[in-house]
């Protein structure tokens, strides 16, 4: 299996693309990853998880993973090694260590974004665009300091979610992990339209048709169907905005009997037209 090495203590690597061009691989260094945008797949470890636009995750030197990529993402990825996080100046600080052993010792999570509150994740984003700032700005006087304090408190909020994770953990019940399930299922097969017909979802989830529906709905707040719909227009508004296939060509893509047909569902959920849409997205 590639490693990838880096021989620097630190790098940041922004970038955004609608496909994912590296093979499976792990470092010689650790990477947090923030998806600032997009949605898709993340396979760490041979476990597939869902991952949009906020999730956060933490990879080891010895983690292997790759993206599946359904909707154009921007990563941010910082890099750094054992090294920089076990920087001299911070050796005195007690409670700073025992957060760098809890992260360098951890098992690291394959089942999501570490960090789920919509606050947290607030606070992390405003703490990256800081560091990004300082990043791209190395002349500045004092950006290392900078630089330093905030990916000392971005590590903290790390391990303090990681910490609620495992407690999380702990207590999820089998409905959870069900509806996780068929989510992640749903967003695999997204393309297959056989395969998210409702007899298919009840084979493969041994099922009645009736509790099913019932059973996603309480869980979710929304019918099972409904979800499936607007996922794949979440979808299709992607492609159009890409601008790379024709409408006709992206309803078959998404087992819509023809484009009349997505030209209705795609008017009632967002007002306009696929074409006036794709018009109005290559104005913006």
């Amino acid at each position: 299996m590639k490693r990838y090495i880096q021989y620097e203590p630190f790098n940041i690597y922004l970038f955004d693309t609608s496909v994912w061009e590296h093979p499976v691989h792990k470092h010689s260094y650790f990477e947090i990853i923030f998806i600032r945008s997009g949605r898709g797949l993340h396979v760490i470890n041979d476990n597939t998880v869902l991952y949009t636009a906020g999730d956060v995750f933490l990879l080891g030197p010895e983690d292997y993973h790759y993206f599946d990529i359904q909707e154009h993402t921007t990563f941010c990825y910082i890099r750094f090694t054992e090294v920089y996080i076990k920087d001299q100046d911070v050796q005195k600080v007690p409670d700073w260590m025992r957060t760098i052993e809890f992260i360098l010792n951890s098992p690291y999570q394959c089942e999501g974004t570490i960090v789920t509150d919509a606050e947290e994740k607030e606070h992390l984003d405003l703490l990256l665009s800081v560091l990004l700032y300082e990043y791209n700005n190395r002349e500045e006087s004092s950006y290392e300091l900078i630089m330093h304090s905030i990916m000392k408190g971005m590590l903290g909020i790390l391990a303090r979610n990681m910490v609620r994770q495992k407690l999380i953990d702990k207590k999820k019940t089998k409905s959870s992990r069900l509806i996780e399930d068929i989510m992640l299922y749903i967003s695999q097969h997204i393309y297959e339209p056989d395969a998210l017909r409702m007899e298919r979802l009840v084979e493969k989830f041994n099922f009645s048709h009736s509790y099913l529906s019932i059973f996603f709905k309480k869980q979710t707040g929304e019918p099972l169907q409904q979800y499936i719909l607007k996922y794949k227009l979440k979808m299709i508004e992607s492609r159009l905005q890409s601008g790379d296939r024709s409408i006709s060509e992206t309803a078959y893509e998404f087992g819509f009997t023809d484009g009349s047909h997505l030209n209705k569902l795609f008017k009632k959920y967002y007002g306009v037209a696929p074409g006036a849409f794709r018009k109005h997205s290559d104005k913006c």
